[in-house]
């Protein structure tokens, strides 16, 4: 990709939007932008979110085949504070991932994996099967898919560096984690 494209710069825009958008989503779990010292606990968006909706159904039924599955989970304590530490650290790491342009295709794939959970844990398609974490997860696929990491990107800088050109193999690692 030629870093002189417009499309390769707003691709990388477009990259490190999704990532200021996962960083956030991370950072407000733990520095409580919104005023709140209690800890992040995803327990009550598994046990109470996940009903699902869809068009026409009434409200409170639970029309989500996978809610028992979610609502089993948040009964684990222990499974409970993996899922806590995996959901902040990942929107933290996958967003600055994303912003610095280091292993890009990585983070795509994954951010593109934790939206696809949220996007069936939640299973809210009253208003069509096009949601948030859909979007969010579409474009983290796209991003990984289109090499979005080779403009405005550390990997970019790395690429350059004389014992990553000088190993063909380094090179090679560099490209596929994009």
């Amino acid at each position: 990709m030629e870093g002189t494209r417009p499309a390769a710069k707003g691709l990388a825009a477009l990259r490190i939007v999704l990532g200021a958008g996962f960083l956030f989503a991370g950072l407000e779990k733990v520095l409580h932008f919104d005023g709140s010292t209690k800890a992040f606990d995803a327990t009550g968006f598994l046990k109470f979110a996940t009903i699902g909706s869809l068009p026409g159904s009434p409200d409170k039924a639970i029309v989500n085949p996978t809610h028992d599955f979610w609502v089993a989970l948040a009964g684990n304590p222990g499974l409970m504070s993996v899922i806590n530490t995996l959901v902040v650290s990942g929107e933290v790491l996958i967003g600055l991932a994303l912003i610095f342009g280091l292993a890009t295709r990585f983070a795509g794939i994954m951010g593109a994996l934790m939206m696809g959970f949220l996007w069936i844990a939640n299973f809210s398609f009253a208003n069509g099967p096009i949601n948030e974490q859909f979007l969010y997860g579409a474009v983290a696929l796209f991003v990984a898919y289109a090499a979005a990491g080779e403009v405005w990107s550390l990997r970019s800088v790395i690429a350059r560096v004389r014992v990553v050109t000088a190993h063909p193999r380094l090179a090679a690692v560099l490209a596929v984690l994009g």
